[in-house]
């Protein structure tokens, strides 16, 4: 799917506006924080927070910043997981996430060299991405999904675990995210 597919998804999936007493994001729009949205300028009111300045942050903050069209060029399921999984974690954790699984994936550095896990997608992320791409054939962009995924539910699990308020959100997060 291309970015302004993966873009209407996720604001169809985040709906309008909400403000629940349990997250703490805050008000959100088309599932933009506050926060975010004041750090790209935004000054009024969340509940009248423009669609078209959501999808500018997403494709922007989510997509091309943290670098995922390199993605999308070599594994674009691998990049639509990026980038939804950005939106709702931060593009560092789901760039980690793509980093961990990729050396653990690498058959002890054997398949291209241990990556530093350091959320940013750079030329030594995509050149593994590649290499594992290549020994692992047309499976082997599911199973790093897989893996991503498995990591992305984990992460889901401990922040409930760590904070019960955050139970609230436990279930749609399994259900619409991982």
């Amino acid at each position: 799917m291309e970015i302004g597919g993966l873009i209407e998804a996720v604001i169809d999936r985040e709906g309008g506006y909400g403000d629940h007493p349990a997250d703490r994001g805050g008000a959100t729009r088309f599932g933009i924080t506050q926060a975010v949205a004041r750090a790209h300028g935004f000054v009024g009111d969340m509940r009248v927070f423009p669609r078209a300045a959501a999808v500018a942050i997403y494709r922007q903050a989510y997509w091309i910043d943290p670098g995922y069209e390199g993605v999308d060029r070599l594994a674009p399921d691998i990049a639509g997981e990026l980038f939804d999984t950005g939106v709702n974690m931060g593009p560092a954790v789901a760039s980690g996430f793509l980093q961990r699984a990729l050396n653990a994936l690498n058959r002890g550095a054997s398949d291209y060299p241990d990556l530093v896990v350091d959320g940013r997608i750079g030329p030594g992320t995509l050149a593994a991405l590649a290499g594992f791409l290549k020994r692992r054939g047309a499976g082997g962009e599911a199973v790093l999904l897989k893996a991503i995924e498995a990591l992305q539910g984990e992460r889901y699990v401990a922040l409930a675990e760590r904070r019960p308020a955050n139970e609230a959100f436990l279930y749609g997060w399994l259900a619409n995210r991982a």
